[in-house]
């Protein structure tokens, strides 16, 4: 998962609530399949890579449009 920590944007490199190992089972928990769940991390950092053409507020009104289609509440 450290992996794909550098291809995040510079505003997830700190947590807002940092916890004692980082969370990292809690994000393993999710998945029965730990290796997929790293290459659907890895598809997040490559899709908000900064080297494309949308910017940051661009990606972000996006996923708020996607989060209110789908009726997405957090």
């Amino acid at each position: 998962m450290e992996a794909q920590k550098s291809l995040y944007p510079k505003e997830y490199a700190t947590p807002v609530h940092p916890t004692e190992g980082g969370g990292a089972q809690i994000v393993e928990s999710h998945s029965l399949i730990p290796d997929a769940l790293f290459h659907a991390f890895a598809t997040f950092g490559v899709l908000m890579s900064p080297n494309l053409p949308l910017s940051r507020r661009q990606h972000e009104m996006i996923t708020t449009v996607v989060s209110v289609t789908n009726r997405c509440v957090y």
